[in-house]
C-alpha cells in the first residue's frame, strides 16, 4: 500500500483545500471539519487502491525485478491483493460521495486512471508517465473540489502535479536496470518548470517572501539525488532520486499552500514529512 506515499496523497488534498479557500473561514466545528476528514480518508483509499492493484498487474514481472514484494513472497496471495485493491478504492470514492457530487466525479476519475496505468499506461513510454500525472492533478483537484465553485477558477493548477509527477515516472523507468543522463537531464528541466509555476503564483498572490524558503529546500531535496543521478545513472542512484521525489510531493504542496497566503496550512502540511520519511523507513516508496 506504499504507507509513506499515501502521506503525500494527503498533502495533495490539503493543499488543494487550501487553494480553494475552505481554511480561511471561521467556522470552526465538527461539521466544518467532516469534509476535510471525509477528503482525506477518500485520497487514503484511492491511491492505496491504486499501487495494490500495481502490484496485482505486475505479479508476474515481480517475481524476476522484484522478488521480495509481498505477492512474489508469497506473503500474499494475487487475490487477496486483488479483494484488499477493491476495498480501498471502493472506501475512496464512497467517502468522497459524502462530500459533494463533484468530489465522486473526481474520485471515480482517479480510480480509472489508477487502473488505466497499473494495467496499461506505465507501459506507454509518452502516455504513460502523463497517466501517472494525471492521476496526482486529479488528486489536487479533489482537495479544491472541497468548494466545487473553485474548480472552474482553479483547475489548470492540476497541471503542475501532472508534469512533475510524469518527470518522475520518466527517471523511475531506470531505476531497475539503470537510465540514461539524457532522460535525467530532462526530468530537470521539468523540475524547473514546476518551481517557476509555483514562485509565479505566489508573487501573483503576493507571497512570494512565505514561498521562497519552502520551495529552496524543496530544490536542494529533488536536485541533490538527481545530480548523483545524471552522474551515475546506477538504478541504485535512480531508484533515490525517485524516492526523494516522491517524498517531496509534501513539499510542494506546502509551497502550493504558502503561495496562497496559507502558513498555517503549509506548516501542518510540512509536518507531515517527517512521518512520511519514518514509514519510508519501513515501506516501499517505489
Amino acid at each position: 500500500m506504499r504507507p509513506a506515499n499515501i502521506v503525500t496523497a494527503v498533502a495533495d488534498v490539503l493543499a488543494g483545500i487550501t487553494i480553494a479557500g475552505y481554511f480561511s473561514h471561521s467556522d470552526f466545528n465538527i461539521s466544518y471539519f467532516l469534509p476535510v476528514i471525509l477528503l482525506i480518508g477518500s485520497t487514503k483509499g484511492l491511491y492505496g487502491g491504486g499501487v495494490v492493484f500495481n502490484d496485482v498487474f505486475d505479479a508476474d514481472l515481480d517475481k524476476i525485478e522484484r522478488p521480495e514484494r509481498p505477492i512474489p513472497l508469497g506473503v500474499v496471495s494475487v487475490g487477496e491483493a486483488s479483494t484488499l485493491g477493491i476495498i480501498l478504492l471502493a472506501i475512496g470514492i464512497g467517502c468522497a460521495s459524502f462530500v459533494n457530487s463533484t468530489s465522486v466525479l473526481l474520485a471515480i476519475g482517479i480510480a480509472v486512471s489508477s487502473l488505466i496505468y497499473d494495467k496499461w499506461g506505465k507501459h506507454q513510454n509518452l502516455l504513460g508517465p502523463v497517466n501517472m500525472g494525471l492521476c496526482r492533478g486529479l488528486n489536487l483537484l479533489l482537495g479544491i473540489s472541497i468548494i466545487p465553485e473553485t474548480i472552474g477558477q482553479y483547475w489548470l493548477l492540476a497541471i503542475i502535479p501532472i508534469i512533475y509527477i510524469a518527470s518522475i515516472t520518466m527517471v523511475s523507468r531506470g531505476e531497475v536496470h539503470g537510465g540514461k543522463p539524457k532522460t535525467l537531464y530532462f526530468a530537470a528541466f521539468l523540475y524547473s518548470i514546476v518551481i517557476c509555476a509555483i514562485l509565479y503564483k505566489a508573487y501573483t498572490q503576493g507571497n512570494l517572501i512565505i514561498t521562497l524558503p519552502i520551495l529552496i529546500f524543496f530544490t536542494i531535496l529533488i536536485f541533490t539525488p538527481l545530480q548523483n543521478a545524471i552522474k551515475e545513472p546506477s538504478g541504485k542512484n535512480i531508484g533515490k532520486a525517485v524516492k526523494a521525489g516522491v517524498l517531496a510531493l509534501i513539499i510542494i504542496n506546502a509551497g502550493w499552500a504558502a503561495a496562497f497566503g496559507s502558513i498555517y496550512s503549509a506548516i501542518i502540511i510540512l509536518i507531515l514529512l517527517p512521518l512520511s520519511l519514518w514509514l519510508a523507513r519501513m515501506f516501499a516508496v517505489t
